[in-house]
């Protein structure tokens, strides 16, 4: 959509043709509201086709291949997104992802079922206000993902990864490992505004609240029962970041948070008992170098996510902080062959069993602008706490080590 609108190539938003990874012009063209060149056609597609190994499928206490590898060593096609997106008016455009899980219900007799759900959805009001010693562009967005909104890729939305679908031989890929995540899940609904002081300065301030009533659509097709539910309308978001471009090259320093009071599921969303005080603080940075032939990047992003159960437990408090870091180096030649490794480390005080630490390694082609074929590779070092026999019955992190190759299409 957003290449016939703006009557570019793909690389000049993604960079090195690496979607979803924005270049300076594609962190422009999201802030100014998707509206930068013509109205076009509002419709394309997405989808994935995927073939997973996991090291290991044995289940130690029986000896046994286990329904928790399904699909180990299987061609699927799991998942796929129908995009409406572009400019609405001058100064209004928007993004919102459809998309279909192939594989969302494991029914009791061992087959799937698939499912359609709203993923991503992003409507901006954005303008300009430009002198000789000002420039500064702003702007509103309604969305239903905390971090959606941000321009670059140590977001927790966007902090890159390929998307997979629900099999459990798929549990231990790249996008299933820790990744920094804000005090509240996606499906939400929010109102933000965000503003870019002289390409320099970005900040951004929102309130969130259930996507419930006219705010429905925002979680079309997600069941009651696993919707994110929020108390209250007044669930900050926050974003502050200073961004430098010089020649070919761009660095950002910035930092986000979240405050979250989140339904846990004990009783009723009327119980006001019933929910969890969620607090997230985080620092990130990334680097991208932008020549021909070499395109690199480099991201890292650390979150602290705060939970605080005090309210429900009737008995003192019950905190846990999480700690997630991840980084990622990328290199890319001629926008077409490239290769990149990522580092995550997930570290729990309280509850040992949640800490995963890895390396996922990632060779990819891109043949032509819209089709990318990869191999990742993903390593564990440590699994629910340990090195060694992390469930009772010898299995082993390594056991969990998993090759994924893929064939991702958008067009």
């Amino acid at each position: 959509v957003f290449a016939r609108q703006t009557q570019q190539k793909c690389v000049a938003c993604h960079a090195g043709g690496q979607f979803p990874e924005l270049t300076p012009f594609g962190r422009l063209f999201k802030e100014t509201g998707y509206t930068m060149g013509e109205r076009t056609m509002p419709f394309s597609v997405m989808a994935l086709a995927e073939y997973a190994k996991v090291a290991s499928t044995l289940d130690a206490a029986n000896g046994t291949p286990s329904e928790t590898y399904a699909k180990n060593g299987a061609v699927t096609l799991p998942t796929a997104s129908l995009f409406v997106a572009g400019k609405v008016t001058d100064h209004i455009g928007g993004f919102a992802q459809i998309t279909y899980d192939n594989y969302a219900n494991h029914k009791a007799d061992g087959s799937w079922a698939g499912h359609t759900s709203a993923d991503n959805i992003d409507i901006r009001y954005a303008n300009r206000f430009d002198t000789d010693k000002t420039d500064l562009i702003y702007g509103v967005s309604l969305n239903n993902n905390p971090s959606l909104t941000d321009p670059w890729n140590t977001a927790p939305a966007w902090m890159q990864y390929v998307p997979v679908g629900s099999p459990g031989a798929y549990q231990f890929t790249d996008a299933n490992t820790p990744y920094p995540t804000t005090a509240s899940d996606s499906g939400v609904a929010g109102l933000t505004a965000y503003a870019l002081w002289n390409s320099c300065v970005y900040a951004e301030f929102g309130l969130y609240r259930t996507a419930n009533q006219i705010f429905s659509i925002l979680n079309a097709g997600t069941p009651t029962a696993d919707t994110t539910q929020l108390q209250g309308l007044n669930n900050p978001y926050w974003r502050l970041a200073y961004t430098k471009d010089w020649g070919g090259q761009n660095i950002m320093v910035g930092t986000s948070g979240m405050l979250a009071d989140v339904y846990d599921g004990t009783t009723t969303p009327t119980d006001g008992n019933a929910y969890q005080h969620k607090k997230s603080i985080g620092l990130d940075m990334q680097y991208q170098y932008l020549g021909d032939p070499n395109v690199v990047s480099v991201q890292m992003a650390y979150m602290r996510n705060t939970v605080d159960d005090s309210v429900n437990g009737g008995g003192g408090p019950s905190i846990d902080t999480p700690r997630t870091f991840r980084s990622k180096l990328t290199y890319v030649y001629q926008n077409t062959y490239g290769g990149d490794v990522a580092y995550f480390n997930l570290t729990d005080e309280k509850d040992r069993t949640q800490e995963q630490q890895g390396l996922t390694y990632e060779l990819f082609w891109i043949p032509v602008q819209d089709i990318r074929v990869g191999a990742q590779f993903t390593h564990y070092n440590k699994y629910s706490g340990t090195a060694y026999d992390y469930d009772g019955f010898g299995r082993n992190a390594a056991d969990n080590n998993t090759t994924l190759l893929y064939v991702w299409a958008a067009y």
